[in-house]
């Protein structure tokens, strides 16, 4: 709850410190006193729009700090510790405002954006006024509020992962597709390729086997002759073999009678002999090398020419095609394998599709049973506000396209304001102070379920008199037991049931500015708050009831009021 507020050089205020409790606490004094400013200085502390022209005349910057006591798991230092600001201890939110319109922002002493300062703000104070148009008076916020009220938090829950999870499917679908997509642009060639390059068949090394094989065929018929010619030397009825192995055999029985004298001989016949025969041998093989079918060298150079063809085609060595299959082969499995996990993942998201309806109908079942609740709490508030011909209205509308982590219902809170006229959003078919008993209603309806811990009412009993504002302040009381409730009213009735009454009133004061002569001091209007006591609360309240001139009549009347809203 709000504990302190302290404001500097704000339009009339020079200085003012107050400190607040729990319970109701109400803000009394006569029109003009400054009710407004106090509200928009504290407004400014909350991170609402600042303005050069709120700082005092004569000055160069105010500021308005507010502190407050809130549990250590409260939203609002959740979201202080996301922008890393040091929660320990009381929430206390400064804003500087200088005259030339630039504003600063500051939350446990740490500079922040105005952004973040709303963001707590708007978690630690809701204001409600006749023409206010945050809080309740937000559309977007009536889901919220129906959900706290109905208690839904655990299927809203379920709604969110829910929601999560299909999300999380559509994106992995969706980057699989596109993956598959891209490699489906590529599919048919790849297929091509893996079946032309299958059939060919191609072997590492293939291309430079084939080319030696075939200059050995081209170039086997002109050595073919020489060949021939050199075996028949060797082999053939020209060869000396005949010749030398006779020689040999000559020597050989001379070889007993003189041994030293021709065995020198006989070795180097036999080694010549053995030679002979080597060669004889190597010949009989390049002349069977040498002989060849042209079928076989057509088949060679038809081999050749497909392997060079499928190289350029392909635009790599010949002796890379192999591995180029290999990688093809690869690509078309994981295609195809992309394909099957495309299958399973749009199963996934089916799965996750069907989930989501199934959660979020329970959502919406509960949020149509909280409804019709929450109109009937709301309606039997009606009459003692004077809108007992009134209607309120939980308006729910089904978007199911829009599959949010919410669910898929749409809530707005619409009012009939008199029979037979025609329903509509509260905000459109209510008057300002038709929509501040709304509103009180429903907060009272909605008290302490997800209520921000302090509530400001803004003049809702304006115009209002005998037994309506004493149900405003009844109303009021029965808030203020479960949060912190700040109203700023003209009412006696909802004066007399505060807690804390603070009297605002402005005075003229003498002191030293900008507009000031020299020798003579210059007189200043400036906003006092001042709490009251019991006897000035009886004064203040009688002033309520009888205006300028305070009879002993309104002190009786005064008296009776604090009485009976003690009792």
């Amino acid at each position: 709850m709000l504990v302190q507020l302290a404001i500097r050089d704000i339009v009339l205020i020079d200085k003012l410190d107050l400190t607040f409790s729990g319970g109701l606490t109400v803000l009394t004094g006569e029109t003009g006193a400054g009710k407004s400013i106090l509200l928009d200085a504290f407004a400014l502390a909350l991170g609402g729009r600042g303005d050069g022209g709120l700082v005092r005349h004569g000055e160069a910057q105010g500021g308005v700090t507010a502190v407050f006591d809130v549990a250590l798991d409260h939203p609002a230092r959740t979201i202080a510790a996301s922008a890393e600001i040091d929660t320990d201890g009381d929430l206390i939110l400064r804003r500087m405002q200088f005259a030339d319109g630039r504003t600063r922002a500051f939350v446990n002493d740490q500079p922040v954006g105005v952004q973040t300062m709303r963001a707590i703000g708007t978690a630690l104070v809701e204001i409600h006024g006749q023409h206010d148009d945050r809080a309740l008076a937000d559309p977007t916020t009536h889901r919220a509020i129906l959900d706290a009220f109905g208690g839904l938090q655990g299927p809203l829950a379920a709604v969110a992962a829910s929601a999560k999870r299909v999300r999380a499917a559509r994106t992995a679908l969706t980057e699989q597709r596109a993956r598959v997509e891209a490699a489906q642009k590529e599919a048919d060639f790849l297929r091509h390729a893996v079946e032309e390059l299958g059939a060919l068949d191609p072997q590492g090394g293939e291309e430079a086997s084939l080319a030696e094989r075939r200059t050995l065929m081209q170039q086997g018929e002109k050595v073919a002759r020489e060949l021939n010619e050199a075996l028949d030397l060797v082999g053939g009825s020209g060869s000396m073999v005949p010749h030398l192995s006779s020689a040999v055999r000559k020597l050989e029985r001379r070889a007993a009678t003189v041994p030293s004298l021709v065995e020198p001989s006989i070795l180097a016949l036999d080694a010549a002999l053995t030679a002979l025969d080597e060669a004889r041998t190597a010949l009989d093989a390049a002349v069977l090398a040498a002989e060849f079918d042209p079928r076989e060298l057509e088949r060679v150079e038809e081999r050749l020419f497909a392997l060079r063809a499928a190289s350029r085609k392909y635009a790599v060595p010949a002796d890379d095609l192999a591995d180029l299959r290999s990688r093809y082969d690869a690509d078309v499995a994981a295609l195809d394998a992309g394909e099957k996990a495309l299958s399973g993942l749009e199963a996934e998201q089916n799965a996750a599709e069907v989930a989501y309806a199934a959660a979020a109908k329970k959502l919406g079942d509960g949020r149509r049973r909280a409804a019709k609740a929450l109109d009937a709490a709301v309606q039997a508030e009606l009459p003692p506000l004077k809108l007992e011909g009134a209607r309120f209205i939980t308006q729910i509308s089904v978007d199911e396209a829009s599959r949010d982590a919410a669910g898929t219902e749409r809530v707005e809170f619409w009012a009939q304001t008199n029979p037979g006229t025609r329903a509509g959003p509260m905000m459109k078919v209510a008057s300002g102070g038709e929509l501040s008993r709304f509103m009180l209603a429903l907060k009272v309806v909605l008290a302490g379920k997800g209520s921000a811990p302090t509530l400001i009412f803004d003049e809702i009993d304006t115009g209002l008199g005998g037994a309506v504002a004493d149900a405003i302040g009844a109303r009021l009381g029965r808030l203020a037991a479960q949060v912190q409730v700040v109203a700023v009213t003209h009412a006696p009735q909802v004066a007399a049931r505060a807690g804390t009454h603070f009297r605002i009133a402005k005075d003229s004061v003498k002191g030293n500015g900008k507009g000031a002569t020299k020798g003579r001091a210059e007189e200043r209007v400036t906003t006092r708050v001042v709490g009251l006591a019991a006897e000035a609360r009886r004064e203040e309240i009688a002033r309520m009831l009888a205006g300028a001139t305070i009879t002993d009549e309104a002190r009786a009347a005064a008296a009776r009021l604090l009485q009976g809203a003690e009792g």
